[in-house]
């Protein structure tokens, strides 16, 4: 009779679980980022985007909400999942840590940043002009800006970065900026206006020279019904 043989394979496993989450804003033509600046251990005083470790029994995103409370002191709206960064296996250099990464829009003129918990600091950082980051913090910021490209040319998500009301070139200005690319702005003008989703107000917005243009506010239940229904955004360049 041949005999059996029970195999038991030992699992040997001692990996951590983080959120990341970079959050971008928008002021005076530039996009910036939320950093924060690291309190204790090897990487004290080194500027990071926000996060930490998931606890035991805790939901990613819940963990992800909680951080960006307890680090920066702030609540968002518009938060999406990027990507799951881990192949480094080196990307910690206190043991191994897979970080699920998060990208947030909001608008950063109306919000108050306050470093809490393990944060000695927390800052908006323009994206032409930042310091050095701890682990691959710089990777996954450039990954969160590509995402953001990617989805402005064909979904308008960037009414997030801007307040309530604003001037139409002021949402131009944000296109270009994030694009780094000038766009045709009588084609972005025509075509953003035809989908309904952008409307006139009766207000003005302060102008040092020249006539002062309306302000617009962007209707979004008009945008949630075209997302559900389908529709093409695309961006012509100058």
């Amino acid at each position: 009779m041949r005999k059996r043989y029970a195999y038991k394979m030992e699992l040997r496993q001692n990996i951590k679980i983080a959120v990341d989450a970079i959050v971008f804003g928008y002021k005076e033509n530039s996009l910036n980022v939320l950093l924060i600046k690291q309190k204790f251990g090897v990487l004290k005083d080194q500027w990071a985007l926000v996060g930490g470790f998931v606890k035991d029994g805790e939901t990613l995103s819940t963990a992800v909400n909680r951080e960006l409370a307890e680090e920066a002191g702030i609540k968002v709206s518009y938060l999406e999942q990027l990507y799951t960064f881990g192949d480094d296996v080196n990307r910690d250099p206190r043991f191994q840590v897979i970080s699920v990464a998060y990208f947030a829009l909001v608008n950063s003129t109306k919000l108050v940043v306050k470093a809490d918990t393990d944060a000695e600091d927390a800052q908006w950082f323009p994206m032409h002009n930042l310091p050095q980051l701890a682990f691959d913090h710089s990777v996954i910021l450039e990954a969160a800006k590509q995402r953001l490209k990617n989805k402005l040319s064909y979904q308008p998500i960037g009414f997030d970065l801007l307040p309530k009301e604003f001037l139409f070139s002021e949402l131009e200005n944000l296109y270009c900026t994030i694009l780094e690319k000038e766009i045709d702005r009588r084609n972005f003008r025509k075509k953003i206006l035809s989908f309904g989703i952008v409307e006139e107000t009766e207000k003005f917005g302060s102008k040092k020279n020249g006539r002062p243009a309306k302000l617009f506010k962007f209707n979004k239940l008009k945008y949630n019904k075209l997302t559900k229904e389908g529709f093409l955004f695309d961006i012509y360049f100058a």
